[in-house]
C-alpha cells in the first residue's frame, strides 16, 4: 500500500514536469520557416557569387524565409537531379538560372506541374511554363554590343565572337541581338565564332587557335568578361594584344573582373549585365505572398568603357563599404537577438524551476502526512501477511503429504492392474488357441490380446519411470553383445516394415562391440524409439539403424527415419516427462523421458535432431563399460520375445497410412462409410461392425481421409480427433467447407469427452460425437439416425415422398407434402416468408421450424433456398436464352448477386462460368 501510494506521487510529479517541460520548450523553440525557396544555380562564376549574395542578403528582410542554394558547376545533368530534389523536398517556391534551355526545360515544367511557382533568373528555358523571369534582356544586350562595335570600328574591320554555352538564352540572344544589327554594316565581317562554354581557360585555348589562322583581327567580342581576359591572354603571349580591341559583358567590379579590366585598358569596354539577386526575391515574395507581380522583370543594362569605369569603380567601393557595415549591423543585431533570446529562456526556465518547486513542496507535504497515515496501514497488513505465511506454510505441508499419498496410491494401482490385466492376458491366448471358435470371434480376440500386451507394456514403463524419479530403479549388469542384439531386436519389426512398405536397414562396420550394460534397459531404448519411428514415417519411407565403436571406450548408436519431424520448438523439450507436442504426435508423454533416463543411468547422453516434414535423428552415446558388479550374462530369447510382442502390438497400432485394402470393395448396392483413424484396431474393429451393412473405405489421417471423401462421397464419415498429419477437427473444417462433401453427417470420435472439445468440434461442423470407449449397439443407432436424415432430406427434393423410404407416421406424412407443395408453388414469390409458410399450414413460425427441422434437418428457410436454388440449376442447364438476373428473380431471389453467393457455395461453382459451359 505505502509504495503504492508513494509511486502515485512520483507519478504526480512526473507530469508536472513534463508539462512544464513542454510548455518551456515550445516557448523556447524557434517557429518553423514560413517558406522555403530552393535556388539552383547552373555555375559558380563571380558573377554567380555576387547574385547569391545579393539573394541571402535580401533573404534577411523576411524573417521567416529559408533559402536553399545549390549550385551544379555547368553540368545539365546535375541541375536536373537538384532541381528533381528540390520537388521531393516540397519546396515552397524554385529560383532556377537554367544551363541548357532545352535540356533543364523538362524538369522545369515538371516543377511547374507539380505546382511550385518557378522564376528563372538570367537564362529562360523552351517552354512557357514558368511563374515570372528576372534576368537583363540579353537580346537588347547584343543590339547595344553590335551598335558599339560598329561606331568603334567605324564600319568596318573584321572581328572575332567567343559565345558561351551552346544551348543557353543568353548566348543565343546575345549573338542574334549583335548579328541584328551588324547585318546593316556589310564591311564588319565575323570572321570566326566559338564556343568557349563561358569559362576564361576555354576562350584561351579556343582564341589561341583562331589566332593561328587569322593574321587581320581589328576586335574581339566575348559574351562575358571572363571570356574576354582569357582571348587577351592568349593575345598577349602571341604578343598581338595591341593589334585589336577587346569587348566583353558583366561590368562587375571587383580585382580583375570586368570594370578593373576596362580600368587596366585589358578590355576596351564591357556592358553591365545586372545579377538582378535581389529582385528575384523579391519577386518570389510577391508571388508566395499573394501579391501583385509582373512575369517578365527585365533588367537595365549600359557601357562601361574608359570614360566611366573610373566612377564605376569609386561607386562600388563605396557601396561594398556600406554592404560590410550593414553586414556588421546585421551581426551585432544577431547578437543582440541572441542575448534577449536566452535571457527570456533563462527567464522561462526559472519560472518553469519555481513552479516546479511548488509542487515539489505540495506533494512533499502531502506525502508526509500520507505516510503518517501509511505506517499504521502497514503495520496492520504486516500483521496479514504473517498470518498468511503461516497458513501457506501450513498448507504446503498438508499438499507434500497429498503429493506423497497420491504418488503412493498411483503406484500401488499400477502394481493392481498387472494383476487383472495378467488374468485377462492368459485366458484369452488359451481362447484364441481353442479351435472351437470361428475367424471373427479370433479377430476379436486378437485385439484383445493385443492392447493387453500394450496396456502391460505402458504399465512397466509407468511403473519404471517412478523407480527412477524415486533413485529406486536398479541396473542389471550383464556382458553382452550389444550389435548384435541390436540387430536381433531391430528384426522383429521387419513384418511391420514390409507390410507399411517402409525399407529399413541396420549397418554397423567390423569391430569389437562387446559392451558390459542393462540389457533389458537398452532393449527398452531400442523398442521405444523403433515404436515412434515406425509410428510416425509414412508408406515408402525409410528407417536406419546405425551402430558404431567410437575409440576404445564408447559406442554409438543412430536412429534415423524420414517421417514427419518435430517443429524446432518442440525438439527441446520432448524428453520432458508426459510432454506432448500437439494432437498430431499424442502418446503417453514418458517414452522419450524413460529413454532419457536409461541413456544417462549408463552415463551416457542422447541428443536429436529434427525438422518438420523432413524426419528424425535419436543419437545415443554410451561407455563401453558401466561401473559394478555383473549379475549374469543376458537372456535374449526373452528380450526377443518381450521385444516382439510389445514393439510389433504398439506400432502395428497407430500408422501415418492406412493399408491399401480400399480400391475395388465398394459395393454399390451399399451404403459408403469413411472410417478415418490412426490406430488400426479400431479401424478393423468399426470394418467388422459395419461390413455386413456398408462398404467400408479406411483412412489413417485426415489429410488422406479428406482425398478418399472428395474421390468416393462417401454417405458417413467416422473421424478421431487425434491424428498425425492432420486431425480430426480441421479434417471436418475442411469437409464441411468443400461443396462436393459439404453435406456428408461426419461423426467424431474422442478419447476426451471435454465439453471444450466437443463445443470446438461442433464449432467445425461436426454433426455427432461418441467418447471413447464406445458402445458398438451405440455407434450403429447413431450412424442409422445421420444417414435416415440425409435420406429424408434427399427424398424431400426428389420424386418420392419421404413416406416411401422412412417410417413416418401419418401426420407426419401429410405434413411433409404440404410442405413441400407450398415450396413449389411459391417457388418464384420473393416475398413468400416462413411466417406465411407457417399460417398456411397452421403452425406457428417456432413450430414450424422444429418440425421441418426433425424431419428433414433444415429450417424452413433453408428448405426454400435449396428448392430455388435446384430449380435455377435445371434452369440454367436446359435454357441458353435466359441470363443469370433473369433466373435470380425467376426462382424468387431478390437479388442476382446474392443468388450467384448463394449457387456458388451449394454447387461448388460460379453460375455464369456453368452458363458459359453450356
Amino acid at each position: 500500500m505505502k509504495h503504492s501510494k508513494v509511486k502515485h506521487i512520483a507519478d504526480y510529479i512526473y507530469i508536472a514536469i513534463s508539462f512544464f517541460l513542454l510548455l518551456f520548450i515550445s516557448s523556447c523553440t524557434r517557429s518553423k520557416y514560413d517558406f522555403i525557396i530552393g535556388v539552383s544555380q547552373c555555375s559558380d562564376d563571380e558573377w554567380r557569387s555576387r547574385m547569391n549574395e545579393e539573394i541571402k542578403r535580401e533573404a534577411l528582410f523576411y524573417p521567416n524565409l529559408k533559402v536553399d542554394i545549390n549550385t551544379v558547376k555547368d553540368n545539365s545533368d546535375e541541375q536536373i537531379k537538384a532541381i528533381n530534389n528540390f520537388i521531393s523536398k516540397g519546396v515552397d517556391l524554385l529560383i532556377v538560372s537554367p544551363n541548357e534551355a532545352e535540356a533543364i526545360t523538362p524538369v522545369v515544367e515538371k516543377a511547374f506541374n507539380n505546382g511550385i511557382p518557378v522564376v528563372l533568373v538570367d537564362r529562360k528555358i523552351t517552354s512557357d511554363k514558368y511563374t515570372a523571369f528576372v534576368g537583363g534582356d540579353n537580346y537588347f544586350i547584343g543590339k547595344q554590343i553590335g551598335t558599339y562595335i560598329a561606331d568603334r570600328l567605324n564600319g568596318e574591320g573584321k572581328i572575332v565572337e567567343l559565345t558561351g554555352l551552346k544551348g543557353s538564352t543568353p548566348a543565343l540572344e546575345r549573338q542574334k541581338g549583335m548579328n541584328d544589327v551588324l547585318k546593316d554594316f556589310p564591311s564588319i565581317e565575323i570572321i570566326a565564332t566559338a564556343d568557349a562554354a563561358w569559362l576564361k581557360a576555354n576562350a584561351e585555348f579556343k582564341f589561341d587557335s583562331i589566332l593561328s589562322g587569322h593574321k587581320e583581327i581589328d576586335l574581339v567580342f566575348a559574351q562575358n568578361d571572363r571570356m574576354a581576359s582569357g582571348a587577351y591572354e592568349a593575345a598577349r603571349k602571341a604578343g598581338r594584344e595591341k593589334e585589336m580591341l577587346f569587348v566583353g559583358v558583366d561590368a562587375l567590379a571587383g580585382e580583375k573582373f570586368g570594370v578593373e579590366l576596362v580600368t587596366d585598358s585589358v578590355l576596351d569596354a564591357t556592358f553591365i549585365y545586372p545579377t538582378g539577386g535581389d529582385k528575384a526575391i523579391q519577386v518570389a515574395m510577391d508571388i508566395l505572398q499573394g501579391k501583385k507581380f509582373e512575369r517578365e522583370n527585365l533588367l537595365s543594362s549600359a557601357l562601361v568603357n574608359a570614360g566611366n569605369a573610373r566612377i564605376m569603380q569609386m561607386q562600388t567601393s563605396h557601396i561594398k563599404t556600406l554592404d560590410g557595415k550593414i553586414e556588421i549591423l546585421n551581426r551585432k543585431l544577431d547578437a543582440f537577438l541572441m542575448r534577449y533570446s536566452s535571457q527570456k529562456m533563462f527567464l522561462y526556465a526559472c519560472i518553469v524551476i519555481a513552479i516546479l518547486l511548488a509542487v515539489l513542496l505540495f506533494f512533499v507535504v502531502r506525502a508526509y502526512w500520507m505516510k503518517i497515515r501509511l505506517n499504521a496501514e502497514l503495520s496492520r497488513q504486516k500483521q496479514q501477511l504473517e498470518e498468511q505465511r503461516d497458513q501457506l506454510i501450513d498448507l504446503s505441508r498438508k499438499l507434500e503429504e497429498a503429493t506423497k499419498a497420491k504418488l503412493s496410491f498411483f503406484t500401488n494401482v499400477s502394481h493392481d492392474f498387472r494383476t487383472p490385466l495378467t488374468l485377462i492376458a492368459d485366458p484369452v491366448k488359451r481362447l484364441m488357441e481353442s479351435e472351437n471358435i470361428n475367424d471373427n470371434e479370433k479377430f476379436l480376440l486378437g485385439i484383445i490380446n493385443k492392447n493387453v500386451t500394450v496396456l502391460l507394456r505402458l504399465i512397466n514403463q509407468i511403473m519404471d519411470f517412478r523407480k527412477f524419479e524415486n533413485g529406486k530403479l536398479d541396473m542389471h549388469l550383464s556382458e553382452f553383445n550389444i550389435r548384435d542384439c541390436v540387430k536381433e531386436w531391430a528384426e522383429a519389426f521387419r513384418t511391420l516394415s514390409y507390410r507399411k512398405h517402409i525399407t529399413f536397414r541396420f549397418n554397423a562396420e567390423e569391430g569389437d562391440y562387446n559392451v558390459i550394460a542393462d540389457a533389458e534397459m537398452m532393449e527398452r531404448i531400442t523398442y521405444n524409439l523403433l515404436s515412434n519411428a515406425f509410428k510416425f514415417t509414412p508408406e515408402n519411407g525409410s528407417i536406419n539403424i546405425s551402430v558404431c565403436r567410437e575409440g576404445d571406450d564408447r559406442i554409438t548408436m543412430k536412429f534415423s527415419d524420414t517421417g514427419v519431424g518435430m517443429p524446432a520448438e518442440h525438439v527441446k523439450h520432448i524428453f520432458e516427462s508426459f510432454y506432448q507436442i500437439d494432437v498430431h504426435h499424442a502418446g503417453s508423454g514418458i517414452g522419450l523421458a524413460l529413454v532419457k533416463a536409461f541413456v544417462e543411468m549408463h552415463h551416457g547422453n542422447i541428443s536429436v535432431e529434427s525438422a518438420e516434414g523432413s524426419g528424425t535423428v535419436f543419437t545415443i552415446s554410451i561407455p563401453v563399460k558401466q561401473d559394478g558388479t555383473v549379475t549374469g550374462s543376458v537372456d535374449r530369447k526373452a528380450l526377443l520375445t518381450n521385444l516382439k510382442e510389445g514393439a510389433v502390438a504398439m506400432a502395428d497400432q497407430e500408422s501415418l497410412k492406412a493399408e491399401s485394402n480400399n480400391a475395388g470393395k465398394k459395393d454399390v448396392s451399399k451404403g459408403i462409410v469413411l472410417v478415418i483413424d490412426d490406430n488400426q484396431d479400431v479401424r478393423e474393429y468399426v470394418r467388422s461392425l459395419l461390413y455386413n451393412q456398408y462398404s467400408v473405405l479406411e483412412a489413417a489421417n485426415g489429410s488422406e481421409g479428406l482425398k478418399l471423401a472428395i474421390a468416393n462421397v462417401p454417405d458417413i464419415i467416422i473421424c478421431d480427433v487425434m491424428m498425425p498429419v492432420m486431425d480430426g477437427m480441421e479434417c471436418c473444417r475442411r469437409l464441411k467447407a468443400e461443396p462436393r462433401t459439404s453435406h456428408i453427417p461426419v461423426m467424431m470420435l474422442t478419447a476426451y469427452s471435454m465439453d471444450e472439445q466437443k463445443i470446438k468440434g461442433y464449432e467445425c461442423g461436426a454433426d455427432s460425437y461418441i467418447s471413447k470407449p464406445f458402445s458398438s449397439e451405440l455407434l450403429m443407432a447413431r450412424l442409422h439416425n445421420l444417414i435416415d436424415n440425409r435420406k429424408r432430406l434427399k427424398d424431400f427434393f426428389g420424386d418420392k415422398t419421404l413416406a416411401n423410404t422412412t417410417p413416418l407416421a401419418d401426420a407426419d406424412k401429410g405434413f411433409v407434402e404440404k410442405l413441400r407443395r407450398l415450396i413449389e408453388e411459391n417457388i418464384g414469390n420473393a416475398d413468400f416468408s416462413v411466417e406465411e409458410m407457417g399460417e398456411q399450414i397452421g403452425f406457428s413460425r417456432v413450430q414450424l421450424y422444429r418440425k421441418a427441422k426433425a424431419l428433414t434437418g433444415y429450417t424452413p428457410n433453408e428448405l426454400l433456398r435449396i428448392a430455388r436454388l435446384n430449380k435455377a440449376n435445371a434452369i440454367i442447364k436446359t435454357s441458353s436464352e435466359k441470363s443469370i438476373s433473369e433466373i435470380a428473380y425467376e426462382v424468387g431471389f431478390s437479388s442476382p448477386s446474392y443468388f450467384t453467393k448463394c449457387y456458388k457455395e451449394f454447387f461448388g461453382e460460379n453460375p455464369t462460368d456453368v452458363l458459359k459451359k453450356k
